[in-house]
């Protein structure tokens, strides 16, 4: 062993320790543990920072953008809503939400599919009378399985094959010698595939039988200050909305999480009471009574609108609007007005779309309720509201409410037609017509921002950030790895122990020992760390390196062991009430089947000796 060696591999322990300990973020301990190995020598600062070039990490931006595209127009939610339906079972619904989530993972960027999916699955519980923590590590492994059927379904993928492309090419004289080809850019699509497919059919299949006895029973925290706070609030059905002829129950207006329909202005009539059989026509102002957040939701179903006519008259671009809390104070022109007789639309530029006062229901429409101090009202408003009267006597708090953005229905069908056309130009050859795989991603991204499907500050703000420096990072220090002698070093280690046992014990070898690290520095950092390993393992052994990247994909994209190994795992350990202990009562038996498919069919489709 080195000197260099040793460094390398104490600064990796450090690294180990710090994301472990949870003290550190992960894009914090990967930058530190790089800056490291440049100062120590064990890698050049330019080679070292090269992966933020990296076409993989610029793939991976661009479907963040692409997703929210998707996202903004209502292409999930519409999906969504066709897709899970009212099943009577838990099983039933299991298999109405783990299909579609799978299905859209391997085409999409599995994080934000999850995180998209959050909100409505979280309501969904609700509706279904089930607890969220049935659902909610499904919904992330269903992303997990998905993403590892295609290239762009994971980012795990995306790095590990644009890893795999660069060593080929800069081997490519050893590599055609072994008779290992540069795989077309069809095949780096689908290869992955060839285990993670009938993994993510298993997988399913066994979450849905298993559910029953793997899955607790457990509750978040939920706050009832929260529930107390009731906004009334009124919609009007547009001409075009979908739900017209349709009762409130097919409507699914029924049973909206803490949020409850009480009554129907119909021609001047009134109808209380409403009954779920109630068909719902043309102009119908529903009037509900709920709290903050389904408001929110209900203002975005496709088809139905503030029942105000302020709301066209507001000044300022469809796409720059946004809803504001503000509660009145007692120096407010407002106090003892009526929201018709005092002009709040000319004099702030807002208009009035819920109010709320204390715990009582207020018996009037919007227009006739007299306001009184420490009325909180939500406004529909342009983005600068809240700079222009947060010191404002005129209200004791302004605020904004998180995802209120206007949600784009009319572009949905544009947004989904920009996706399909990315998957057919990464995965269908045209003859004459060759695009790079992240020039396709980008003219996706552009498309989606041109077409208005998003804007540019929306585009900026949901690129996850934290997601792409871990990966830089983890290139460089996997480069620094390679450089030193560390991988290698590694590698010979792994083979000691199992290369005596032959190829099929070696790939066992890798995919557990990635399992396991996989756990430790999130899957991510486990598929760039261990790249330089995995090919130098193959290169000891002499035969192909295409099944061992194979292995490295499916190991590292399907991390189930622990919230920290994948980043979906740890956006549903809060929602979902779980403890550690849960993720392994579920995730081992479905980590030992990807592995035993790995250890088959890999080597099938991509033989050691081609």
């Amino acid at each position: 062993m080195t000197v260099a060696i040793a460094l390398t591999l104490v600064i990796l322990a450090l690294l180990v320790v710090a994301l472990v300990s949870g003290k550190v973020g992960a894009d914090t301990a990967m930058v530190s543990a790089l800056t490291l190995l440049i100062v120590v020598g064990a890698i050049d600062a330019k080679i070292a920072i090269a992966g933020f070039a990296d076409s993989a990490v610029l793939m991976i931006a661009v479907l963040f953008v692409v997703a929210t595209g998707l996202s903004e127009t209502g292409a999930i939610q519409m999906l969504s809503e066709k897709l899970l339906g009212k099943p009577k079972t838990l099983r039933a619904a299991l298999v109405r939400m783990m299909v579609p989530v799978a299905a859209l993972s391997a085409f999409m960027n599995n994080t934000p599919i999850v995180a998209m999916y959050l909100p409505v699955i979280d309501d969904w519980s609700r509706k279904l009378r089930l607890s969220p923590s049935r659902l909610m590590m499904p919904l992330s492994f269903a992303a997990i399985l998905g993403g590892a059927c295609t290239l762009i379904g994971t980012s795990t993928n995306i790095a590990v094959n644009g890893l795999y492309v660069e060593y080929f090419l800069a081997n490519e004289a050893d590599l055609i010698a072994r008779g290992v080809t540069l795989p077309s850019t069809a095949k780096q699509f689908w290869w992955v595939g060839v285990v993670g497919a009938p993994a993510a059919v298993i997988g399913i299949i066994m979450i849905v039988l298993s559910a029953r006895w793997l899955l607790p029973e457990r509750r978040p925290p939920t706050t009832e200050g929260d529930e107390a706070r009731k906004f009334t609030t009124e919609v009007e059905v547009e001409p075009a909305c979908p739900l017209i002829g349709k009762s409130i129950e097919q409507a699914g207006l029924r049973q909206l999480p803490g949020l409850f329909l009480t009554e129907i202005e119909r021609d001047g009539d009134t109808i209380p009471a409403v009954a779920p059989e109630e068909i719902l026509h043309e102009g119908d102002r529903l009037i509900f009574v709920g709290v903050v957040e389904s408001v929110v939701d209900l203002l975005k179903i496709r088809g139905l609108k503030p029942a105000t006519n302020q709301i066209d008259k507001i000044d300022a671009d469809r796409r720059n609007r946004t809803i504001v809390e503000a509660v009145v104070s007692h120096n407010s022109p407002l106090v003892r007005r009526t929201v018709r007789g005092s002009q709040f639309r000319t004099r702030y530029n807002a208009a009035i779309i819920a109010v709320h006062r204390g715990g009582m229901r207020i018996q009037k429409k919007i227009g006739d309720i007299v306001l009184l101090p420490g009325d909180t009202l939500l406004l529909s408003t342009h983005a600068g509201f809240v700079p222009a009267f947060r010191n404002s006597d005129h209200f004791y708090l302004v605020s904004n409410i998180d995802n209120t953005r206007e949600v784009r229905h009319e572009r949905a069908w544009l947004s989904m037609a920009i996706m399909g056309a990315l998957v057919v130009l990464l995965t269908v050859p045209i003859p004459g017509f060759k695009i790079e795989p992240v020039a396709a991603g980008l003219l996706a991204a552009v498309a989606m921002v041109l077409t208005r499907c998003c804007t540019g500050t929306v585009a900026r703000s949901s690129i996850n950030w934290q997601v792409l420096i871990v990966i830089a990072s983890a290139i460089g220090i996997g480069r620094a790895m390679d450089q030193t002698g560390t991988a290698q070093w590694i590698a010979h280690g792994i083979f000691s122990i199992v290369g005596p046992l032959g190829p099929h014990a070696a790939l066992a070898g890798l995919f557990i020992a990635t399992t396991i690290f996989a756990q430790l520095v999130t899957n991510k950092a486990a598929a760039v760390l261990m790249f330089p390993i995995t090919m130098a393992l193959a290169k000891d052994l002499g035969v192909s390196p295409e099944p061992f990247v194979i292995a490295l994909m499916l190991a590292s994209a399907c991390s189930f062991l622990s919230p920290v190994g994948f980043v979906t795992n740890l956006m549903v350990y809060g929602p979902g009430g779980y403890r550690y202990s849960d993720y392994l009562r579920l995730g081992t038996p479905l980590t030992i089947m990807v592995l035993i498919l790995t250890l088959i069919l890999a080597p099938m489709a991509f033989p050691f000796t081609p």
